[in-house]
């Protein structure tokens, strides 16, 4: 797990769970809208779960197609039609998997990269114009809710897969 280890909370009233999932829901609102103008540009290159695929490879690199499936809650052959059109656009890559013969190893192409950060970017900006709107008081807060609610959800830091990212 990346970051402090997440502490089981004491006894937790069905009101408080309800409050924050409330806020939760609120702000997965805003989330979902800006994704999905940050996506605008690109929806006649990919839909949403081919994108959250190509996310998934920036993210945690080359995966085998189970591992992929399992990371998108698909089943492999639903995996496999998805990644034929990825493939088919020159957004992802099939090799041999160098650890098995058997398998095989599914990664981004330089094309498929650019992507994922053009995107990210847009969305980055957008975001950056509302947490603007935060007062600097309450930011610090903000992150660490943030940080710790994307940690129980098992997705990797930001900082961990885009910055550095050459188009090879």
């Amino acid at each position: 797990m990346n970051g402090p280890e997440l502490e089981s909370s004491p006894v937790v009233s069905d009101r408080e769970i309800d409050d924050v999932v409330d806020a939760v829901l609120r702000a997965s609102r805003v989330l979902v809208s800006v994704a999905a103008r940050s996506l605008a540009g690109v929806t006649n290159t990919v839909t949403l779960p081919q994108y959250r695929a190509l996310v998934v490879l920036a993210s945690r690199g080359p995966q085998n197609a189970g591992a992929l499936a399992d990371a998108l809650g698909v089943h492999v052959s639903t995996l496999t039609r998805l990644c034929d059109r990825l493939v088919n656009k020159d957004l992802v890559v099939r090799r041999e998997s160098s650890s098995s013969r058997r398998e095989v190893e599914l990664s981004l192409t330089a094309r498929g990269r650019r992507l994922v950060k053009s995107v990210t970017e847009r969305r980055r900006r957008e975001i950056a114009a509302i947490v603007a709107r935060v007062p600097a008081s309450r930011r610090p807060a903000m992150v660490r809710a943030l940080q710790t609610f994307g940690e129980a959800a098992g997705e990797a830091e930001e900082s961990s897969w885009l910055p550095g990212w050459s188009d090879e």
